[in-house]
């Protein structure tokens, strides 16, 4: 009941990020460690990753990696542009349609961070790692709780 209600007053606080990203220190690649289930990663079942290149001043190329059930590997290429603030960008697979793209917490070195949008209902934990351990799992599960998240929609990524 307690957990329930904290959860509650948190979602109904505007959502809050990191004060600023530094885009070529985020290129790269992550790995999917857990999200919040979505239609567009429907059809992955494991090795979710994410490629980030900048491609100039707020412009950075996108490419998210799975592997399907049939085995094969599944490439969505897209963009994101910052929206006010680099911790805020807006990613699009098919133009013109936009999706909000949050840095909601990162570690100061860049080896995880937990992303979502602002009403709530997308969350990734990313880390530089395959197989991040499990104690940096359930800190970042509870940075996203007390973000207003509902975690217990969060659904493990396998390798």
């Amino acid at each position: 009941m307690l957990a329930s209600l904290l959860f509650l007053l948190a979602a109904a606080e505007p959502l809050t990020t990191v004060e600023s990203v530094d885009l070529a220190r985020y290129a790269g690649t992550w790995y999917e460690a857990a999200r919040t289930p979505n239609w567009f990663q429907k059809k992955c079942v494991g090795d979710v990753r994410a490629t980030y290149t900048v491609e100039g001043p707020g412009k950075v190329r996108v490419v998210n990696e799975c592997r399907e059930a049939n085995g094969k590997t599944s490439r969505a290429k897209g963009s994101a542009k910052v929206a006010g603030s680099t911790a805020k960008l807006k990613v699009t697979f098919f133009w013109p349609f936009y999706g909000d793209y949050w840095v909601l917490d990162l570690d100061p070195d860049y080896r995880w961070v937990v992303v979502g949008e602002p009403k709530r209902k997308y969350l990734w934990i990313l880390t530089r790692e395959q197989n991040p351990p499990e104690e940096l799992l359930r800190r970042l599960t509870e940075l996203a709780a007390k973000k207003g998240y509902n975690v217990s929609k969060l659904v493990r990524t396998p390798r």
